[in-house]
């Protein structure tokens, strides 16, 4: 009989490795700056707003938009819902390291 196999866990609003970076670093950080999270994730300014607006739809990130001067800022933040489901994320990766024998 083969082992169970589940990758059901696994949402696939975070796993791409440029939104999982988002939310990982934002676990931490608690708020990032559109700036820093480009130059973090070494991505582009548009590929970074797309990743972001597809979290913000998903409610895993609130976005405030102002002006510094006459500069604008945008910052990010991770929400309870974000954080959430960023746990359950690492709770499945952590059962597939585990049925991969990647505990051993």
């Amino acid at each position: 009989m083969t082992p169970k196999f589940d990758i059901s866990g696994l949402d696939d609003v975070i796993h791409g490795r440029v939104r999982l970076g988002i939310v990982a670093y934002l676990a931490s950080a608690e708020v990032a700056d559109f700036t820093e999270l480009k130059t973090l994730l070494e991505v582009t300014q548009g590929n970074l707003s797309i990743h972001l607006r597809k979290l913000e739809e998903a409610e895993y990130v609130s976005i405030d938009k102002s002006f510094v001067g006459r500069k604008p800022l945008t910052r990010v933040r991770l929400t309870e819902t974000g954080r959430a489901a960023f746990a359950r994320y690492l709770k499945a990766m952590g059962q597939l390291v585990e049925q991969a024998g990647g505990s051993s």
